[in-house]
């Protein structure tokens, strides 16, 4: 190929996957608006400071060590990559290479950008499920961790070329690895933090805890609609030909289709369930649709990616009742659209591509699982017992806004 066409194809394809990552860091706004709306008001500031400064954290932790981990130069095994580097402009590709070899299809920074967001909104997952009595510099301590080696670790094993890749697991842009990943970070959280007060009558029966700001939230939920045509298109890499442009092109389309579908199958069994349109969980219902279709959009035909995203509405409500009465107080709902979806997604893989085996998906998802869960509680155990990972009660019921942060994001209203 001539030298100043493969230039040209390596400036578009740069062009196209630094646009890709700027979209998904706008789900960074989505999480932090469809949060704030999920939560009481009095705990609105907190979950918007956390939001912000985990993606601050996740940026900085995964130039410093996790991009390294999850794409080792040279890795020890295929359980282990090795110790890792710090990020420098030496990781970027310069034009000479470029157009001596013809194979590098884009500059190695904008991958770095590309997948700093992704963890970023793995890590975004775990801030609402946690929301209402956790402390701030707790969720950050986590955050460090999981963003600079729990998640680089499991992303190894499938996008660094690791053992799951290996061993045929397929996840084009993150069922597994960004969003049950985040998900299952969550629920270890969740079962060392406890439920909300006021939560839980003695008899086990659920008190709801409305969101203060439904507007908020379904903004949030258009936001990280729009992002996931980045998460999800990006993860294409290329562009530069036709038969990448025409990936790309199904893979939105289906990104699309399976949202839709999550939210109107949703809002349907709410209905049937509850007796009312339920605004939250057609929201959920989308997100859950997206979750669904991310660990393979590009292989279902644009029906199919509707039916599976329409499975993940249908499993994200049962979901969210489920853990609601069996004691794992999510105010979003985040363990069930990311965790559950996650999972089915991960199956729903086998629906439409030929080179996906049960067993594989299977083992991705406990190999995911169980690294996740068990790093990730024995991280949560440790800085509670440092320093505790729950606000006093007396600071959970004056809000978490006033006794975290010192301010109070809504402080004209009355405090509910």
């Amino acid at each position: 190929m001539d030298a100043s066409l493969i230039e040209v194809k390596y400036a578009i394809d740069t062009f196209y996957f630094l646009v890709m990552g700027a979209f998904v860091m706008l789900m960074a706004c989505g999480f932090a608006m469809l949060e704030a709306g999920l939560v009481r008001t009095k705990n609105t500031a907190e979950i918007l400071t956390k939001n912000i400064v985990l993606y601050s954290l996740a940026c900085t932790m995964y130039l410093l060590c996790g991009y390294a981990f999850m794409y080792p130069a040279e890795a020890v095994n295929q359980l282990w990559p090795g110790l890792p580097s710090i990020l420098g402009g030496s990781d970027n590709v310069v034009a000479d290479v470029v157009a001596s070899e013809g194979s590098v299809y884009y500059s190695g920074l904008s991958d770095f950008f590309f997948q700093a967001v992704f963890v970023a909104a793995a890590m975004s997952i775990v801030s609402g499920a946690v929301a209402e009595r956790m402390k701030l510099f707790a969720f950050l301590a986590f955050a460090v961790v999981m963003t600079g080696f729990i998640y680089p670790i499991e992303g190894y094993w499938k996008w660094g070329g690791g053992y799951l890749n290996e061993a045929g697991f397929l996840d084009f842009a993150g069922s597994g690895v960004v969003h049950m990943c985040g998900a299952v970070a969550a629920l270890a959280g969740v079962l060392l933090l406890g439920p909300r007060k006021g939560k839980y009558n003695d008899d086990g029966s659920v008190n709801p805890m409305p969101g203060a700001n439904l507007p908020l939230a379904t903004l949030g939920t258009f936001l990280l609609w729009f992002g996931w045509f980045g998460f999800n298109g990006g993860s294409e890499l290329v562009i530069s030909n036709v038969a990448e442009a025409n990936a790309v092109a199904l893979i939105f389309v289906n990104t699309n289709a399976a949202a839709a579908g999550g939210c109107i199958a949703a809002l349907l069994l709410a209905k049937i369930l509850f007796g009312k349109a339920d605004l939250t969980m057609a929201l959920n219902g989308a997100l859950a649709g997206l979750v669904s279709i991310t660990a393979e959009p590009l292989t279902p035909t644009p029906l199919l990616a509707t039916v599976i995203g329409a499975i993940g509405g249908l499993i994200v409500v049962i979901s969210i009742v489920r853990l609601d009465k069996a004691g794992i107080d999510d105010p979003v709902g985040a363990i069930s659209v990311h965790g559950t979806a996650g999972i089915w997604g991960l199956l729903a893989v086998c629906l439409s591509n030929g080179d996906a085996t049960l067993g594989a998906q299977l083992l991705g998802i406990v190999m995911i699982f169980g690294w996740v869960f068990v790093t990730s509680f024995i991280v949560w155990y440790v800085i509670r017992a440092i320093a505790g990972i729950r606000v006093s009660a007396e600071e959970e019921l004056e809000g978490v806004d006033k006794a975290e942060c010192g301010l109070e994001a809504y402080p004209e209203f009355t405090r509910r």
